[in-house]
């Protein structure tokens, strides 16, 4: 049988991309959340912040990409789970 087209279009998702498309008015508390979740340093948090739009973290569980998410949107931020 031929596979579905697409690949692997029928197999469940389990790797996620949070990304951030806007700083919004809130950048500061944003910065902070990006430093806390990345672990990067203040300067490397407010870069990856500055170049919006931009992953914040590939490759994790939707659980994780979803509390991530609710941080980044509760500080002000407009992001995308990917």
């Amino acid at each position: 049988a031929a596979p579905a087209a697409g690949g692997d279009a029928g197999a469940e998702k389990t790797e996620f991309d949070v990304v951030l498309t806007n700083a919004g008015a809130g950048k500061i508390n944003v910065i902070k959340v990006v430093k806390e979740a990345t672990g990067l340093g203040l300067k490397e948090a407010k870069e990856l912040v500055d170049a919006a739009p931009k992953a914040i973290k590939e490759g994790i569980s939707k659980d994780d990409a979803d509390a991530l998410a609710a941080k980044l949107k509760e500080a002000g931020a407009e992001v995308e789970v990917k």
